[in-house]
């Protein structure tokens, strides 16, 4: 084993000391007093009662994940990978959410005592944790496997245990908490706002405090978890193909196959240190407008990636066609971001909030057709990536355009996980009577949040989608190898059958994320209209609400309603696999992997355009707060809540763990 394998667990190290530390800066920020400290700490446990619950259930059925792969011919390492990498992503989530609920009080009296600059920094420093924590437990738990059993083709297959752990915890942690969130927000606008009339983030509203619970367990807790498996999922694929690559294919790219297995977590390396450039870079420019330092740090750091990582591939002896990939990925990372932008962000949304003039109908069939509209350029973007690595390295280059895309994914997670903590500290700026200054600060700081988050949700979904094709390219080399008569041909019916069986499992599981969202919301709904109704002087602002009820509320639908989708998910490819064949395993893997990207982006991008277009109006466009559009823009975005928020990033994860799940039980199928 060469020294330089040590390096990947021993940056996974540094990465984590440098989340510390920035962890260290956050909480020497003031805190406040009085009622800031305790809308936050009611914020802070909510959230953690809820992880608590959440893994307590997921504890369960990685149990069952682990004696099973135990007791099969895989055996107890892949059972022991398994276990690592459901550990890792588990602690990535918790120790980003638990520093997010710590970051979003100081952020709002950041705003308060010294201004827009300082609170950027607080906001940011806290999403920072997230990412670097994120990168950093990744390069730990499987550059430590790597070191163990990576380096040899013959037991390469054991680290793919590490993703499918990885997966499962991904899978419950984002549609948990997006269960949880999207329930609270629902139910906290509609009573709230539409019907009460009374302001977003009021005092008043009992589903407030879980709504900001939610923007934690679901947009900080359950985006880690999605971005730390597509990140490890692209590794363990490009590890898997290099694995069974002949000889004839390695040649062009290396001088061995060793460096070409070791390629992923060397790049991925380098990607954190980048990353932990850019964020120290955007305090630098902090004094600039927030938006201009949060780019400058993004952009800086793919570049630096891009410049560094020609360096490293050409010192590790392998040609400049796999730099070429690499830049491939990074680019088109940016490209699908830029485009989630432009229609969640830009003259689009404008255009939609218009359409609220004459009622929600009419906004909701145009923020669909643009939610539809905005699949094109994304979807092209793939395709290209896929044909331009390919053509630089083979099946080997999508896998490594993958990585390329996720390397500098401490940052691009800092950056998504910002919005939440901004969006926290309006809620508590509005609900600590904090004043009108402090709330314009953290307006801006969340709408800039929002487009970030938007932002960072196509750069998932395009992340996941190669990363799950090079985990689907890696399954076929996987069993190519072991049969060489193997084929996937669209005239096989057995491939064709499970195409489409594949096409069925996105839209199955969008209907039971929104329906378990719907569901609860319907009594979140009640019990807010209860307590307006029944606790007297509510309305007045005379009496407090009974948030701990509409936490529980939100917290029993999250935990009873995730179980369905995730077993769905880990066991069709087993029951496929088995039942009809390694074909039509292959089949519902690509079957799964269109219909869900395409579903993804569609959702993530009309949801996200109705969310901005319902904040145009409220900035005083239209009419402003109070008006018909208004009302118009909240129902909208009502209805693209669930689908940003719960149903279309579960397609991300729920692609990933069919292709994992595939990957690992290759073996057996043959």
């Amino acid at each position: 084993m060469s020294p330089l394998h040590f390096i990947s667990p021993l940056l996974g190290i540094f990465g984590l000391c440098c989340a510390y530390f920035i962890y260290t800066k956050v909480k020497s920020a003031p805190t406040g007093s009085g009622k800031v400290v305790d809308i936050g700490d009611q914020i802070h446990l909510g959230a953690m009662v809820f992880m608590k619950a959440e893994y307590s259930r997921l504890a369960i059925f990685c149990l069952i994940c682990i004696s099973a792969l135990w007791a099969s011919d895989l055996g107890w390492h892949t059972a022991l990978a398994f276990f690592i990498g459901a550990i890792c992503s588990a602690s990535a989530g918790y120790i980003g959410m638990y520093a997010a609920t710590q970051a979003n009080v100081r952020t709002a009296v950041a705003a308060k005592e010294h201004g827009s600059s300082q609170a950027l920094t607080v906001a940011f420093f806290g999403g920072s944790i997230m990412g670097l924590t994120v990168a950093s437990m990744g390069l730990l738990g499987l550059g430590s496997l790597y070191l163990a059993f990576g380096g040899d083709p013959q037991t390469a297959h054991i680290i793919h245990g590490f993703g499918m752990g990885a997966s499962s915890v991904a899978l419950f942690s984002r549609v948990g908490g997006g269960i949880f969130t999207k329930s609270a927000d629902v139910g906290a606008d509609l009573v709230g706002k539409v019907e009460a009339g009374i302001p977003e983030d009021d005092p008043r509203n009992p589903g407030v405090i879980a709504d900001n619970v939610g923007d934690n367990v679901g947009d900080v807790a359950g985006m880690g978890s999605d971005i730390f498996e597509s990140y490890c999922g692209a590794m363990i694929a490009s590890i898997a193909i290099a694995s069974t690559m002949s000889l004839a294919a390695i040649e062009p790219l290396a001088n061995n196959q060793q460096i070409l297995m070791f390629m992923p977590l060397a790049l991925a390396s380098i990607g954190l240190l980048c990353s932990i450039a850019g964020i120290f870079s955007i305090k630098v420019f902090s004094a600039k407008s927030p938006e201009v330092a949060l780019r400058i740090g993004t952009i800086g750091a793919s570049l630096l990636f891009i410049a560094v990582s020609y360096l490293l591939i050409i010192q590790l002896g392998a040609t400049v066609n796999l730099w070429a990939a690499v830049v491939v990925g990074a680019i088109g990372g940016i490209i699908i971001g830029l485009v989630t932008e432009y229609y969640t962000g830009g003259a689009p949304v404008r255009k939609l909030a218009k359409d609220g003039e004459t009622g929600a109908a009419t906004i909701l069939i145009s923020g669909l057709a643009l939610g539809m509209q905005s699949v094109a350029i994304p979807v092209i973007t793939i395709a290209a990536i896929i044909l331009a690595s390919t053509h630089f390295a083979g099946l080997y280059g999508v896998g490594i355009a993958a990585v390329g895309m996720l390397a500098t994914v401490g940052i691009t997670m800092a950056i998504d996980a910002y919005g939440p903590i901004a969006d926290n500290a309006g809620g508590i700026a509005e609900m600590a009577d904090m004043g009108k200054k402090t709330r314009e600060i953290t307006d801006s700081l969340d709408e800039l949040g929002n487009t970030t988050a938007a932002i960072g949700k196509g750069f998932a979904i395009g992340a996941a989608a190669l990363a799950a094709l090079a985990l689907i390219s890696a399954f076929i080399e996987t069993i190519s190898h072991n049969d060489p008569d193997f084929k996937l041909l669209l005239n096989n019916p057995t491939v064709m059958v499970g195409m489409f069986l594949g096409g069925i499992f996105p839209f199955l599981v969008s209907s039971m994320t929104m329906k378990a969202v719907g569901d609860a919301a319907f009594e979140m709904i009640h019990e807010i209209r209860r307590q307006f109704r029944d606790i007297p002087g509510l309305l007045e602002g005379t009496a407090k609400p009974d948030t701990a009820r509409c936490i529980n509320i939100a917290t029993k639908a999250a935990l009873n309603r995730m179980i369905l989708p995730g077993t769905l998910a880990v066991l069709a490819p087993v029951v496929v696999g088995f039942g009809l064949g390694p074909e039509a395993l292959g089949g519902m893997l690509a079957g799964a992997l269109v219909t869900g990207v395409m579903m993804a982006l569609m959702m993530a991008n009309a949801g996200g355009a109705w969310d901005n277009a319902k904040k145009y109006v409220e900035k005083g466009n239209l009419g402003g707060k109070g008006s018909d559009v208004h009302t118009a823009t909240v129902v909208a975005d009502t209805v693209g809540d669930p689908l940003k928020d719960t149903s279309g990033p579960a397609m991300n994860i729920l692609i990933n763990v069919m292709a994992i799940v595939s990957l690992v039980i290759a073996p057996l199928l043959t």
